[in-house]
């Protein structure tokens, strides 16, 4: 997606422009989705690609909410990031480029993975019952 920050400005909240477009963090324990337990998939707030399914969050403890694996491989990105004096993989959307947060290899499922995102850039959509 090729926008301006301006035109970012505009879609995006405070909190979503900080977190997706500024590489921001959310405090931790204060996200709408760090408890949140609904079934549904969880989707990037900057572009609405479809990210996460709620059968892969899982509680890590660390105050923002935990995958063990995205939908697919191609929806994220994957980058080093050395800021703050620590080493990480920094995790954005493969779509828009926004910053989700970082993975970790310490999660407890088979696939090792610990994705910690940031609530401020997903949004959530509810699976539908069936008829």
């Amino acid at each position: 997606m090729d926008k301006s920050e301006e035109e970012w400005k505009e879609i995006l909240s405070e909190e979503e422009y900080f977190i997706l477009r500024q590489k921001g963090t959310e405090r931790p324990f204060t996200g709408k989705y760090n408890d949140h337990k609904e079934e549904g998939k969880y989707l990037c707030a900057g572009c609405q690609q479809e990210l996460f399914e709620s059968g892969a969050k899982f509680d890590s403890g660390c105050g923002w909410p935990s995958f063990d694996q995205s939908m697919d491989k191609t929806v994220v990105k994957e980058s080093f990031d050395k800021s703050h004096g620590m080493m990480r993989t920094e995790i954005t959307c493969s779509n828009c480029d926004g910053h989700l947060g970082h993975v970790f290899n310490d999660g407890p499922t088979e696939t090792g993975q610990r994705y910690c995102i940031n609530s401020g850039a997903l949004n959530f959509i509810k699976k539908k019952e069936p008829i």
